[in-house]
């Protein structure tokens, strides 16, 4: 049989802020309808309890003041390297996917030039020219966005290895006069790519990816206050509505990127879904079952970081794997041979589903 040439990953990493930011942070908080822009009547507690009640956040985490999106994508791809002893000076690619660059606390105006890519570079103190360095902006999706880019970019032959990160600081562009900000956080996860030639199939097997567009999902407006000054942007979502898109449409894609392989949903040990909503989530995979006519389905297959990290956009999946290949994650294992999926849905629309085999 002939060899072909996978993408594997051979390092991972993750950088999870130490600012813990429980709902109780919120209790004081001014929200505002953003239908009506006026003030809610419900009272802080009730609408903080309903929120737990949705999405299953308790806290989440904030960079520090003096961090920006930057900063959070160079230390997780230092614990990459670290953890594959991999010298960063023999990267072909850095690709950094991230939504708003780096954006400085108490400044709202997002900085992307030069690259966060240039910029991590930079930071980790790389002097290899030779290295190509680009961002991704593509939403929570991002980073699996960027994994089928560097997927491309290895298979093209000129390129053999490259690091490819998730990062973004949400906590500073989400309306703070707005509910939905309680969903938001920050963080960042990385790994490391590289071309392996194998006569089985091994790292990415396949990928299937979907896109529409809808602003009225999540887009950049003013805020739901009134009083805020008009010129100030922030991220806003209609979460009804992502959660209505997400559930028609996920659940196909991924069963579409299964296809593709060759693989039915048995042979999935785990699924690494993007961490918005917990309860989106366990209704996406429950009707991923029920595409192969299974009513029930066993949640362990789907680890969950919500609970303490809320929606850190592209970094929730590249953490969440990194977290449980370190062992972090209690209850949850993923072993050599195994097959699991990477997939994520935002950004007014973009889904990704990735099928990944560990090597043996």
């Amino acid at each position: 049989m002939d060899k072909k040439v996978y993408t594997v990953i051979v390092g991972t990493g993750s950088y999870i802020p130490t600012r813990i930011i429980p709902n109780e942070y919120f209790m004081d908080v001014e929200f505002f309808d953003p239908v009506t822009s006026k003030k809610f009547e419900t009272p802080n507690s009730e609408i903080i309890r309903k929120f737990f009640e949705i999405t299953n956040i308790e806290e989440r985490r904030y960079a520090d003041s003096d961090q920006v999106t930057s900063d959070l994508a160079t230390f997780a791809a230092r614990d990459a390297i670290e953890t594959s002893g991999i010298d960063p000076e023999t990267f072909d690619f850095i690709l950094v996917a991230h939504n708003f660059g780096d954006i400085v606390d108490g400044i709202l105006v997002p900085d992307q030039m030069p690259s966060l890519a240039n910029r991590v570079k930079t930071k980790l103190g790389i002097r290899n020219p030779s290295i190509m360095t680009n961002d991704v902006t593509s939403g929570c999706p991002g980073w699996t966005t960027a994994m089928v880019i560097a997927d491309a970019l290895i298979k093209s032959g000129t390129y053999k290895r490259g690091l490819v990160i998730g990062a973004d600081v949400l906590s500073r562009i989400a309306d703070p006069y707005d509910r939905d900000r309680m969903i938001f956080s920050d963080g960042a996860g990385a790994v490391i790519v590289e071309g392996v030639e194998s006569e089985k199939p091994v790292g990415i097997l396949s990928q299937a990816s979907r896109s529409d567009f809808d602003h009225n999902m999540l887009l950049m407006g003013s805020s739901a206050n009134p009083d805020n000054p008009k010129e100030y942007k922030y991220l806003r979502m209609l979460g009804s509505k992502v959660y209505a898109y997400a559930l028609s449409t996920v659940p196909g894609v991924v069963k579409e990127s299964l296809d593709k392989a060759g693989l039915h949903l048995n042979e999935v040990n785990k699924v690494l879904i993007h961490q918005a909503n917990e309860k989106m989530d366990e209704a996406i995979l429950s009707r991923v079952f029920k595409l192969y006519g299974k009513r029930e389905y066993d949640k362990t297959i789907m680890p969950m970081t919500i609970q303490k990290f809320g929606n850190s956009s592209t970094a929730t999946v590249p953490t969440l794997l990194d977290l449980i290949l370190k062992d972090k994650m209690h209850d949850h294992q993923i072993n050599k041979g195994d097959i699991i999926i990477l997939t994520s849905v935002g950004a007014g629309m973009t889904i990704n589903s990735i099928v990944y085999k560990m090597p043996d």
